[in-house]
C-alpha cells in the first residue's frame, strides 16, 4: 500500500452536514491527512477527497464484541497473575488477590479484565504453557463465578487460550499478534472467539535490542492489516477483531510517540482500536517518573491524547484515575450538551 488517510478528529458541537462519523461513535471528521509510502511530505485533503473504501471503514459503527458497545470508550482492567510483570508483579499472583483487585478495578470503571499469566516486559523470559495456564486458571474461574464483566486472556499460546475458555473467558488478546503460535488463531476460529491483534517486533526478550522501522506508523498499519486478513482467510470476520498498535513491543521513544500521535490513522482498518501505554517506559523517558507506579499521571495523558483521536479501549493499571480523567474530558468535548 502506498497511500494512508489519517482522519482528523474532531468531538465539538459545529459539526457540517457533510462530515462522516469516526467508527460510528461521537466523534467525526472532515478533513484528513494524506500519508504516502513515496514521500515524506504530508497533505491535509478534505474528506470528499478520501478513497470511498477509507470512508467506509473509518466511518462504519463498529459491532458489539464480547458484550461491548463501542460509542463510548472503555476500560481495559489489567490483572497480570505473574510474578515478574513490569509494573506490578507477583501483586496478585493467587486467586483470593486477584478476584480483589478485579472487584476493586469494576467498581472504579472497567468494563472488561485482561488476565494474563505470562509477562511480556521487554527482557522477559518465556512461560512453559502449564505454568501459565496454572497461573490463570484459578483466577479466570474466579471472577467469573463473582463477575458478569467480560474476561480477556492475555496470551500467545493455544493451549493457554483452550484452558482459558474452559474457565470462562470471551476474548483472547494475543501480543505476537498472531505469529507466535500459528494454531492459536484457528482455535478462536473453532471457538468463534473475538480477538485482540496486538503488534511486536521481535519477541519479549530481545524486542527493545534495536528496534527498526521504514515508516514505524504506517508498518504497523500494514501489519495489522495483513493479519486481519489473515485471520479473515481462517474464519474470524473483521467485527470479531480489535487492534492494538503495541506502544513499547520493539519501539524507540520516537516509535512509540509518531504512532500515539497518529493513531486515529488505524481506523481504517474497520475496527475497534486498543491503547494498552499505562505506566510504559517510554513516559519514564519523557518524564524521568521511577518506578512504574509513579507513572499514572504519563498514563492518564496518554489516555486523553488517545480519546481525543477516536480510540475505544484503554488497557490500564489506574481503572479510576482514567475514568474520572475520560469522563471530565467527555464533559468538556460536548459543552453545555453534556448530560449525565
Amino acid at each position: 500500500m502506498n497511500d494512508y488517510y489519517r482522519p482528523l478528529v474532531r468531538f465539538d458541537s459545529l459539526r457540517p452536514a457533510h462530515a462522516l462519523d469516526v467508527a460510528g461513535g461521537p466523534g467525526w471528521w472532515v478533513e484528513a491527512v494524506h500519508h504516502r509510502r513515496d514521500s515524506a511530505d504530508l497533505a491535509r485533503v478534505d474528506v470528499a477527497d478520501v478513497p470511498s473504501e477509507w470512508q467506509d471503514r473509518i466511518s462504519a459503527k463498529r459491532p458489539s464484541i464480547a458484550g461491548l458497545e463501542f460509542d463510548q470508550p472503555h476500560l481495559m482492567g489489567i490483572l497480570n497473575v505473574t510474578p515478574d510483570s513490569f509494573s506490578d508483579g507477583g501483586q496478585h499472583a493467587d486467586a483470593t488477590r486477584a478476584l480483589k483487585h478485579a472487584r476493586q478495578m469494576v467498581e472504579d470503571g472497567a468494563t472488561l479484565l485482561d488476565v494474563g499469566g505470562e509477562s511480556t516486559r521487554p527482557g522477559a523470559i518465556t512461560v512453559p504453557p502449564a505454568a501459565e495456564i496454572a497461573r490463570i486458571e484459578p483466577v479466570i474461574r474466579a471472577i467469573r463465578a463473582q463477575l458478569s464483566v467480560p474476561i480477556s486472556v492475555d496470551t500467545r499460546k493455544s493451549s493457554v487460550a483452550e484452558a482459558a475458555l474452559k474457565c470462562g473467558a470471551n476474548l483472547i488478546n494475543d501480543v505476537s499478534g498472531f505469529t507466535y503460535d500459528r494454531m492459536l488463531g484457528h482455535f478462536c476460529a473453532r471457538s468463534d472467539l473475538p480477538v485482540c491483534i496486538m503488534h511486536a517486533q521481535g519477541d519479549p526478550e530481545t524486542m527493545q535490542d534495536d528496534p527498526q522501522y521504514e515508516d514505524a506508523l504506517l508498518d504497523v498499519y500494514d501489519f495489522l492489516s495483513d493479519q486481519i486478513d489473515m485471520l479473515a482467510g481462517l474464519g474470524i470476520s473483521r467485527d470479531r477483531i480489535i487492534v492494538d498498535p503495541g506502544i513499547g513491543f520493539g519501539k524507540s521513544l520516537a516509535h512509540n510517540l509518531k504512532i500515539l500521535n497518529g493513531l486515529s490513522l488505524y481506523h481504517g482498518l474497520g475496527c475497534p482500536i486498543l491503547l494498552g501505554a499505562s505506566r510504559k517506559g517510554f513516559i519514564r523517558k519523557i518524564t524521568g517518573a521511577s518506578p512504574a507506579a509513579a507513572r499514572m499521571p504519563g498514563s492518564v495523558a496518554t489516555a486523553l491524547a488517545g480519546v481525543a483521536q477516536g480510540v475505544q479501549v484503554f488497557r490500564v493499571h489506574d481503572v479510576a484515575e482514567t475514568k474520572q480523567a475520560l469522563d471530565v474530558w467527555r464533559a468538556i468535548s460536548e459543552g453545555e450538551y453534556y448530560d449525565t
